[in-house]
């Protein structure tokens, strides 16, 4: 009787798998990202990927996404750059973020800021530890090219980058910025 009630359930878990066309035996996929979007620049998705906790498997190495290839632009990256401004992130404010650990082996450590004045004082502060962890600055609130320029100089050595962390703060559970995320935890 065991053996009738457990080959009708496979059966029935093989059906409803292939009704939905995969295989009963694989994880359902992701939804990919939409773009709503695309003014250019470098690419935030290779890190989003790499931000999907409960897909690594433990003693997994991430395998870092190629980032897509966009459409030469007419013009010099300052230009292509100053079209991506003004980037808000409405999901994001400056404020003091918990520390926490997190599991995302292979990422590569990227840190939040914004223009303001917390955002620069924590970038002062970090910068040389920053620089040595090989961090990648995603500037999430900022208006102007010359409040980009002002964080650069601030930080000489670090590529900081206007991009939207709405996402990221969706998929991480973050509030508020300046903070680095590194492949074991999230710190103010």
């Amino acid at each position: 009787m065991n053996r009738i009630l457990l080959a009708a359930m496979a059966a029935l878990l093989a059906a409803t798998a292939h009704a939905q066309g995969r295989s009963p035996y694989t994880k359902p996929a992701s939804p990919p990202l939409i773009v709503v979007e695309d003014k250019g620049g470098t690419s935030a998705l290779p890190y989003y990927r790499a931000l999907n906790p409960q897909d690594a498997q433990p003693g997994q190495p991430v395998t870092p996404q190629p980032a897509p290839q966009s459409k030469p632009r007419i013009g010099s990256p300052a230009e292509a750059e100053a079209a991506m401004l003004p980037v808000r992130s409405v999901r994001l404010t400056p404020g003091d973020e918990p520390r926490r650990v997190i599991r995302t082996p292979g990422l590569t450590p990227l840190f939040l800021i914004g223009d303001d004045d917390r955002s620069r004082a924590w970038l002062k502060q970090r910068g040389k530890d920053l620089q040595a962890l090989h961090a990648v600055g995603l500037v999430v609130n900022v208006a102007t090219p010359e409040a980009l320029a002002t964080l650069r100089r601030l930080a000489p050595g670090l590529m900081l980058s206007p991009a939207s962390g709405d996402e990221l703060a969706q998929r991480l559970g973050l509030k508020h910025y300046p903070v680095l995320i590194t492949a074991t935890g999230i710190e103010p």
